[in-house]
């Protein structure tokens, strides 16, 4: 191989050496271009073979020279591995840069197809909004918006009927007369207030369900059971679980009771005059049903229906122990009362009162049930047993009649006889 030479004209500018500016220290030799003269290549002892004569499966990638052994030095030690290596090293530079190539093409494809698939998804998107908003266009124009129906619980209906016996009112000890009438087999006190089994519905689950039916027994308990309650105690208790958009129309009906279908005060609760009469016996028997069903897709309703039966003693100063042990009597009402839950209602324990229908006896067929009952203890008789007068043309509420009904003889205890009989 022949030595490098300067180009014509001199070597490169830069250092007086020839070396360029900013490499000092660079070898003369390593800037000068290689030539391959003629006598470089007849000096070579080995020649590649054609592609032709590679064809072979065992034949040398490469041969000696002819001639080449006058020159020969020596023994080329392993000169098919040498070429080979460097053959290799050929080739896989040429697939690493056929390597890159490719991967830069594809990766120029990939950029092209991304744009084009971004302007696609723009303009399907743009093209799915004006869609849905021509859609809302259309359908608001054929169906208008129409506000919700006013979600406010309605007011509580009620009906009371007054339960005349007819005869005189049996009396006797409370455990007596409890044993001897149909409240025998009666239950004291909210143990007497069953639950159903519990079954999810459409679209309340069973913890909703249970949720109704534990609001609705409390509602039972605390104003029907309440001692309290029952004998003209706090109705605070009772107003915390009325839907709060009835609370004026309890308030009224506690504080100023009428009979017009709307604010008597036994819709809501029982209660005795306590300055008439007092509990003879604290445990009050009850025995009755609740059910559960759906009212609508957002209304639960519950159905309470019970009789209560209470041992009741004239109050007052003369009374003693021996008026709780000798002159005591029973006192019935049949209450049915209509619950609807909202799902706030079932959140916050409240009940919305819907219906309440009441029956109540011994007492007067003219008595007023609207407000506190006033029933008629032992030995005391009705002064009627007929309705009164109704006059279509008065204009008073058609809810504000008074309704009678006469109290079956087996609905209440007999007389006893012999010791301890209450004379009439």
């Amino acid at each position: 191989m022949a030595g490098g030479a300067d180009p014509p004209d001199g070597p490169p500018d830069g250092t007086p050496d020839g070396t360029p500016e900013g490499l000092p220290g660079r070898d003369e030799d390593q800037d000068r271009p290689v030539v391959f003269d003629e006598s470089f290549i007849r000096a070579a002892r080995l020649q590649e073979l054609s592609a032709h004569e590679r064809m072979g499966d065992d034949t040398p990638a490469v041969r000696r020279r002819p001639g080449a052994e006058a020159n020969d030095p020596g023994p080329v030690p392993d000169l098919d591995a040498a070429y080979e290596y460097a053959y290799d090293l050929h080739h896989r530079h040429h697939w690493r840069s056929s390597r890159r190539r490719s991967r830069g093409r594809r990766r120029r494809a990939g950029a092209a197809r991304h744009a084009i698939g971004s302007r696609v998804g723009a303009l399907i998107l743009v093209l799915l909004v004006a869609t849905v908003f021509a859609v809302a266009i259309h359908l608001g124009s054929r169906y208008p918006y129409q506000p919700p129906p006013d979600a406010r619980a309605a007011p509580l209906r009620v009906t009371l009927v007054a339960l005349a016996p007819t005869g005189p009112v049996s009396g006797g000890r409370p455990a007596d007369l409890f044993a001897r009438s149909p409240a025998a087999q009666y239950r004291p006190g909210a143990a007497g207030i069953t639950l159903p089994p519990v079954r999810r519905t459409a679209h309340f689950t069973e913890g909703q369900v249970m949720a109704a039916l534990d609001t609705a027994k409390a509602f039972l308990v605390r104003s029907a059971l309440d001692p309290d309650t029952v004998t003209g105690g706090s109705t605070r208790p009772v107003r915390l679980l009325v839907d709060p958009d009835q609370f004026t129309q309890f308030d009224r009906s506690v504080e100023s009771p009428s009979a017009d279908g709307r604010h008597a005060t036994s819709g809501w609760l029982i209660r005795f005059d306590p300055a008439r009469v007092a509990l003879a016996d604290p445990g009050i028997r009850v025995r009755g049903t609740l059910q559960a069903a759906e009212a609508s897709a957002d209304v639960l309703e519950v159905t309470a229906d019970h009789t209560y039966t209470y041992a009741l003693r004239p109050a007052g100063p003369d009374a003693g122990p021996d008026a709780a042990r000798d002159r005591a009597s029973l006192f019935t009402v049949r209450r049915e009362v209509r619950f609807h839950f909202d799902r706030d209602d079932l959140r916050m324990r409240r009940a919305e009162l819907v219906t309440s229908h009441v029956q109540a006896g011994p007492v007067d067929c003219a008595a007023d049930l609207s407000g506190a009952l006033r029933p008629l203890l032992a030995g005391e008789r009705p002064t009627s047993t007929t309705p009164p007068t109704a006059d279509p043309f008065a204009g008073t509420p058609a809810a504000a009649t008074p309704l009678c009904a006469t109290l079956p003889t087996g609905a209440a205890p007999p007389q006893p006889q012999g010791r301890g009989a209450t004379e009439p």
